[in-house]
Order: C-alpha cells, then structure tokens, then sequence
C-alpha cells in the first residue's frame, strides 16, 4: 500500500464528464489499496472568468477581497469531485485551503506555503477516505483566506504530499508526460521516461508548460517523487525524481525555448566601477527580472556597450526605470528588441562532458542563425536569437543532440 496525492488540472476537471473520469481514476488508486488525496484546480476558464469579475469593478481592488472571489473556482470542483466519488462508492470528503490548514503568508494573489498541518487528513486517510483538497489557496496569518497565484494548485499539489510524506504526487494534465522538447514544433520529440529535479527545473523556468517552477522548486527541496500523466490516456508518463534514480543519463535531455523575452541595450556606457549597480539596482527596486548579461569590452577605457534581457512584458516598466536614470548611468543611447526568443540546451549530462556548447553553436552556425547573447550554467546553455528562427533553432538542436524518435 502507498500513499499517493493525486493532482488535476483545470483541464482535467473542466465539466461534469471530466469530473466523473477523474473520479474513476481516483477509485482505481482505491481499490489497489492505496491512501489517496487529492488536490483540484478550478474548471478550466474558471479562475479567469473570476478575475474578470474583479477587474471589471475597479482597478485598484482589494487584494483579500481579490483572494475571496477567485478563491470559490476550487470549492465547486472539491465538491462536485466529492460527490462523484461517493456516487461510485468511495469514501470521500471535500476540504478547502483554510479548513486543513494550509498556512501560508499574507502575501495576496501570490502567498507562499508556509505550513500544512496534516493531522485530522492523517487520520481520514487511515480510515480509509479520500480527502479531495482545494488547489491554489491556504489561510493568511490574518485568518483571511489567500490564493498562490497563477499556477498554485501544482505547489499545493507537492506541498501536501511532502507534508503527508506521500510516496509519489502524481499530476494528471492535458499531455501525457515531458517531451524533449515541443511536439508542436518537432514531430519527432521523444517522451522522456524519467527527468532530474534540475532539468526539470530548468525546461520549467525556460518556458515549458507542463509543470509550475515553484512546485518543481518544492518537489526538489523536500525529495518528492513527481509523476506527469495525462488525464485522457492510460500513457505511463515521466517521472520526476533524484538524480541518483536515473541509471543512464543523457548528455541532453531537452531543448526549451522562451518567447517572453526582449533585449535591451545600452550604448556607451561610462565603463567605471559601480555602473552595473547603478543600472540594475534601479530595475531590482522595480521587481524587474534580468536574465542574460553581456558586457563588450571597453575599446578606449572609458566606455562600453551591455545588453540584457528581461521578461517581454517588463520592457516598457524598465525602460521608464532607465531613462529616469539616465543621468545616474550615463549611458549615450539606449536600443530594444522583443524579436528575439530564447533556445536552450539542458541536460545534467554536461556536467561530465565536454563540447556541448560547441555542438550547439555549430549546429546554429550550420543553419545561419546568429547569436545575440550566450548564458551558461551547471546544466543549460543558453543562447539569444532572432525570434523568426526559433522552430529552425529548437529542430536543428534536437536533431545535433541525437534527441530524435527513431
């Protein structure tokens, strides 16, 4: 017998049909003698058409009152789930974030899991119910009930099972597992039958779709075995576990690409100490992410050109911050893009071997693609290029890597 947390999104749960399929599922966990709990999304569109509600009475809402309407999406899904479950005889109970407690801070529309105090689910499961638990929310310091932001039901999803010390989290979704990279793009993309924490963290972070950063972030730190499956096929999926599972690992395991992205360059700018905080300190202060850093060596000894590159949607905000201060950083001139999309390499493989960044600049090379900016770390190589060569990019580097099915 095991312990299993069993995790659905909103597509998985998107009307009453899907919701009686989820319901067999679960009762098939049941009947092979597992203790099963289960976190829920709202029906798809739903948290939208929550948040629609909201804007369209003010722009300036309060944020817990925010949390109260988008928060309900979840309470219908518990309960209709519960209910199904009963129709088909299991023994099930809905809860909602603040009635387990989920404790997390007072952050609105973005709080952080700070605690779950299992023991009254402890002691249903040993009796043999399910517990079905709303995605997404938990309970403020305040007693007011708070929401994880956009993705959330996957962090609450491992966050249960880390606090339950469930032997797997199982995240049922509209594909069936991790690909080594976009199907869409390459026919040819491979299924992965297990990936490391890290890669797994990396593909997140670098634009892939199938799980949440944050809930890949706490699946790493608290050594919870992570399973993607689709809810719509019996596929077995790809598991996400330690390193150490993985007998044979491949040099690369995927590529990922981004397409929220944009480059920003400063021309000219006074090449002396401290000109580097003085331009992304004011970003910081903003809440403005920066990637990608590239400083061109100073010709003259007095000034230097540094591209950067930051999330599409921040581009306008920092270009405020910049030319605020301009003065402060003494720059000449100031260029954007957001046509360029970001293509990595990943793979825990290239911590042992040599030569990856240079098949891959090879690889570009051979299809005239030029590279506006590198990154590197432990396990990605990342590389900046114009955004009308991305699927060329993301097919040539499959193939130069041996990713493709045969």
């Amino acid at each position: 017998m095991a312990r299993i947390v069993m995790k659905f999104g909103g597509t998985s749960v998107g009307d009453v049909d899907r919701i009686r399929n989820v319901a067999r599922r679960v009762k098939a966990e049941v009947d092979a003698g597992n203790e099963v709990a289960v976190v829920v999304s709202a029906m798809s569109g739903e948290t939208n058409r929550l948040v629609g509600f909201c804007d369209s009475m003010t722009n300036m809402y309060d944020a817990r009152e925010y949390d109260a309407v988008v928060a309900t999406g979840e309470q219908v899904t518990i309960g209709l789930l519960a209910i199904a479950l009963q129709d088909i005889g299991v023994e099930a109970r809905s809860w909602m974030g603040w009635q387990i407690p989920i404790h997390t801070d007072e952050a609105h529309g973005k709080a952080r899991i700070l605690s779950i105090d299992t023991t009254v689910l402890e002691q249903r499961l040993a009796s043999g119910q399910v517990a079905v638990v709303a995605g997404f929310q938990g309970l403020g310091p305040n007693n007011r009930v708070t929401t994880l932001g956009r993705g959330g039901s996957d962090t609450s999803a491992v966050a249960l099972a880390a606090a339950l010390k469930a032997d797997r989290c199982d995240i049922y979704t509209d594909v069936d597992g991790v690909y080594t990279t976009d199907p869409r793009i390459v026919p040819k993309a491979r299924k992965l039958d297990r990936i490391t924490y890290e890669e797994m963290l990396e593909q997140a972070s670098l634009g892939a779709k199938v799980l949440q950063t944050r809930s890949v972030e706490m699946a790493m730190k608290h050594r919870v075995r992570v399973r993607v499956l689709s809810s719509f096929s019996d596929a077995p999926g790809t598991l996400v576990c330690d390193e150490d599972e993985i007998v044979e690992k491949e040099l690369v395991s995927g590529i990922a690409y981004s397409r929220d992205e944009a480059k920003i360059t400063l021309v000219k700018v006074s090449d002396r100490p401290g000109v580097a905080a003085r331009i992304f300190g004011p970003l910081a202060d903003a809440n403005i992410n920066v990637d990608m850093i590239v400083q061109n060596v100073s010709e003259d000894g007095h000034s230097t050109d540094l591209t950067f590159t930051l999330p599409r949607s921040d581009l306008a905000r920092a270009l405020k911050v910049l030319e605020g201060a301009r003065d402060d950083i003494n720059y000449r001139e100031l260029t954007t893009s957001s046509a360029v999309v970001k293509v990595s390499v990943i793979g825990v493989g290239m911590r042992s071997h040599a030569g990856v960044a240079q098949t891959m600049f090879r690889a570009l090379s051979e299809k005239g693609i030029n590279i506006h900016v590198i990154s590197t770390s432990e396990i990605k190589v990342s590389v900046l290029i114009a955004e009308e060569y991305m699927e060329l990019a993301v097919r040539a580097l499959h193939s130069a890597y041996g990713l493709d099915a045969a």
